[in-house]
């Protein structure tokens, strides 16, 4: 009877610890490493972005904009530019919205009427000649007029200033698409390559690679042609070059898969796209985000 019982606890066992190694699927991206793919887990890296920023020799608005994940207007509002193609070697640019300016919109030509941040203009004094009567008024209180106590407005919901500051949904899970079919020619090799090139026909399709809001569109930055820049949201930008022809306007939404651009070789020497995505300013290897099959 007890070599039975011995028998059958060592039966159970057997079971129990075959179960615990059973073959349960690696994760995703050990799998994906396992078949030779890429993996496609990155790590969050925190804002590494200055505060400010001190023009160098050879620094444009566009230029430093770019490199700091940044709209070009959004850095000329902040510090009171009226000509974003006017700043000084020296000047310091601060890179952060002030908490409690009201700036005035560049207009559609880069122009406008911005002011610095903070400025706020007060009613000039008045001098009026001695007497009895001045001094009697002056040292009178002023009368306040009562205003009617406003309700507080309704605060807003949570869900809509998220989606507000971050139009393209989460920063970090965001899907992207290829800009363009084609081969690609020069994969990215910071600081050499920011971006990859693809080879393509002259006139062909441009497309929005996520959806966003145009905040660049022209040639105003050397080396890159007829360039179009798209916001996704508080992380990322992507970058078109080379066009022949821009079909996008500065502040125009638009939606991933959208025609944006025609391929062309504006500051090149071929027919190419450069396609690049930045995160915080910082150049990414478009090739970890973009999916494989080129859909």
């Amino acid at each position: 009877m007890g070599m039975r019982l011995v028998l059958a606890f060592s039966a159970v066992a057997a079971l129990v610890l075959g179960g615990c190694t059973a073959n349960y699927p690696a994760p995703v991206s050990e799998r994906l490493s396992a078949k030779g793919g890429k993996s496609r887990a990155r790590a969050v890296e925190s804002d590494w972005r200055p505060k400010s920023y001190v023009v160098q020799k050879g620094d444009t608005l566009y230029s430093i904009a770019l490199e700091h994940g940044f709209g070009y207007r959004e850095v000329a509002e902040w510090n009171g530019i009226e000509d974003p193609n006017r700043i000084l070697v020296g000047q310091e640019l601060r890179l952060t919205p002030p908490a409690d300016a009201v700036v005035t919109p560049l207009k559609p030509d880069g122009s406008g009427e911005a002011k610095p941040a903070g400025l706020v203009t007060q009613p000039k004094a008045v001098k009026q000649p001695y007497s009895e009567q001045a001094v009697a008024k002056a040292e009178k209180p002023a009368k306040t007029e009562e205003k009617p106590v406003e309700k507080p407005a309704p605060k807003a919901d949570v869900s809509d200033k998220a989606e507000t500051e971050s139009p393209a949904g989460d920063d970090e899970t965001m899907k992207w698409a290829w800009p363009s079919n084609g081969k690609v020619t020069t994969l990215f090799s910071e600081p050499g390559n920011k971006g990859v090139d693809i080879a393509g026909r002259l006139g062909q399709p441009v497309l929005a690679s996520a959806d966003g809001k145009v905040v660049y569109s022209g040639s105003g930055l050397r080396g890159y042609g007829k360039l179009i820049i798209i916001k996704h949201n508080k992380t990322y930008l992507s970058a078109y070059a080379h066009n022949s022809r821009l079909l996008v306007k500065e502040g125009q939404s638009v939606a991933k898969g959208q025609k944006i651009g025609e391929m062309g070789n504006s500051d090149a020497d071929q027919v190419k796209l450069h396609f690049e995505i930045r995160r915080l300013g910082k150049p990414v290897d478009p090739l970890k985000y973009l999916p494989g099959d080129k859909s």
